[in-house]
């Protein structure tokens, strides 16, 4: 069975039965992947952590260990043999591949994500499943779209649909994933997507239920409302897990920063780093607590929080080793997300407070839920800032709507800090630390206006310039920056053109850099006149100029100008 039967199968269906069964199969695909996923974690954990669990302490500290130290070296090797953007939650990357490539994303991909990522969460680190399972689905999608006969430049709707799917599996939460998915990645509430996300959602909740059940995520077992006491405490319980969310995005991504910044350091050894601090925490508050949270997900906690089994002492311990243990991991490439962290920081928030202020007054049990949930949703909506998906994924996993006012209250909050706090959200911070800037280019619809249009509409005025060809800037620069080229510039003026193929080869023959003639053009020429340029390169690179031997301002490579005229023709053949 190969590529050329799905084609045919395809093809005899009309259009619009094509796009519905395409949907489908792109949210059963996966949901399945993100089904076997969570088991493959889940049966991990408890033959590894939780097997431990109830013994001796020497013999649960040198078993577990020996289970994070094995599958953070193995997880490490396979990032650094077959593909290092493995590390992380997987949803900066699977954002970048949806604009960037249209939504193509390789086969190998989902197999390293989904082999890494059971190893590191299943064995103990401090992070989540859902990030792994967005990248997941989304890559399968976008292959088994490949399989049907889609181009490569027309896979954005299979890895949207992929990517929803995955998540709503996750966490038996579609709508959400829906909202995400559309907040997120496609930043368009009203995208043209939104049929077969969410049709995919649905499907990708659906293969939950009837695989694992169709329980929600988090068993409650108060069914009170909350009263007048609960939604008055709710702005200083946002507020306080919103500045949690705050300061991990800025940890975790200063470490993530600091460690590119050696890129001496193997690969395969940063994620046993996070892996032996979280080791380090984990054991010593099981010591003193019997509490395993620190380690891996950490759901069991989270779910006798929610249940008002736990005090203020225990919720602000576990908050101190998890925010730790999970800023360390993801920022020494651990492969894992932060949803489930960032909703375990804010569910402790809540439940501490709430702890703490029954000490002097009246706190009814709903409304240490609420206080406990609206902490989830803020602090999750700090950092990923989607502040409908953090009122609908708490609400759709524990399904309690009496919640949601507290919740819509918390996001207002929870936004206002993240907003003026951090001037961005934590995936596009990534994008930014490995040099990617999205733009969404809105050609016009017939070729000539095209041609006539200023290279300023499809330019990137954030250019990377190397002034310093000294050996350690130059190393400096090429791990920073993913570029096959660089703009030098000399004495204030552009000198040329240097390739990261040149530069590497001189770092590793100790020769001068090699520069090649550089193509420029003004702003405001026109793009008609762009492709021009770009035909005569010998780099296919054009650098802008402020002025006639001015300044550099931006640069445009031939990648740039086919992606903007291939989202052209995608638009134009969408409205035929």
């Amino acid at each position: 069975m190969n590529s050329e039967f799905f084609r045919k199968v395809r093809s005899r269906f009309p259009a619009r039965s094509r796009a519905v069964l395409t949907s489908c199969v792109y949210g059963l695909t996966a949901g399945l992947a993100a089904v076997f996923f969570q088991l493959g974690i889940g049966w991990l954990y408890n033959q590894g952590i939780a097997r431990f669990a109830g013994k001796p302490l020497f013999y649960f500290a040198t078993g577990t260990f020996l289970v994070i130290t094995a599958t953070s070296f193995l997880g490490g090797w396979l990032m650094q043999t077959f593909g290092k953007d493995a590390a992380g939650s997987g949803i900066p990357q699977h954002k970048l591949a949806f604009w960037k490539d249209f939504g193509f994303v390789r086969w190998r991909v989902a197999v390293l994500k989904f082999v890494a990522g059971i190893l590191s969460v299943g064995g103990g680190a401090s992070l989540g499943r859902e990030g792994p399972s967005v990248q997941i689905g989304g890559a399968l999608a976008s292959n088994v779209a490949g399989l049907a006969g889609e181009a490569k430049q027309s896979r954005r709707a299979a890895a949207a649909a992929g990517a929803a799917a995955g998540l709503a599996a996750a966490f038996n939460a579609p709508l959400a994933a829906t909202t995400f998915v559309l907040e997120e990645i496609i930043g368009d509430l009203n995208s043209r997507l939104l049929g077969p996300v969410l049709l995919a959602s649905v499907l990708g909740a659906l293969v939950v239920h009837g695989v694992i059940g169709p329980q929600p995520s988090f068993r409650l077992k108060v069914s009170d409302a909350p009263t007048w006491f609960g939604f008055v405490m709710t702005p200083l319980v946002a507020g306080i897990a919103a500045l949690v969310g705050v300061y991990f995005q800025r940890f975790s991504l200063n470490l993530r920063m600091r460690m590119k910044a050696h890129p001496e350091i193997p690969i395969w050894l940063t994620p046993a780093l996070g892996g032996w601090i979280t080791w380090i925490l984990g054991v010593s508050i099981y010591w003193h607590t019997g509490h395993l949270g620190i380690f891996s997900l950490g759901y069991d906690d989270l779910s006798s929080a929610l249940a008002g089994d736990i005090g203020w002492q225990l919720a602000a311990l576990l908050l101190v080793g998890k925010f730790m243990a999970t800023f360390c991991c993801y920022g020494f490439g651990g492969c894992g997300g932060i949803f489930s962290p960032t909703l375990f920081f804010g569910c402790m928030v809540g439940t501490a407070i709430s702890s703490l202020l029954s000490l002097e007054w009246h706190v009814s049990p709903g409304d240490s839920l609420t206080l406990a949930v609206v902490g989830m949703s803020a602090c999750l909506g700090a950092v990923v800032w989607a502040p409908v998906t953090g009122i609908l994924i708490v609400f759709e996993m524990t399904q309690k709507f009496s919640l949601v006012p507290a919740l819509m209250l918390g996001a207002l909050v929870s936004q206002t800090v993240a907003r003026r706090m951090n001037h961005q959200n934590f995936y596009d911070e990534v994008l930014e630390q490995d040099g990617h800037r999205i733009e969404h280019v809105r050609p016009p619809r017939d070729l000539q206006s095209w041609e006539q249009l200023p290279v300023s509409a499809i330019a990137n005025f954030s250019p990377v310039v190397a002034t310093d060809l000294g050996e350690k800037a130059v190393m400096a620069m090429l791990s920073a920056h993913p570029y096959h080229q660089f703009p030098v510039v000399q004495a204030g003026k552009l000198a040329g053109i240097l390739l990261r193929e040149d530069a590497s080869k001189a770092l590793k023959e100790k020769t001068g850099m090699p520069m090649h003639p550089a193509s420029v053009c003004l702003r405001d020429a026109s793009i008609g006149r762009l492709q021009q340029l770009l035909i005569e390169s010998d780099t296919q690179f054009v650098v802008i100029l402020d002025r006639d031997g001015g300044t550099v301002v931006g640069l445009v490579t031939l990648h740039d100008l086919l992606r903007a005229q291939a989202e052209m023709a995608q638009k134009s053949k969408e409205e035929i």
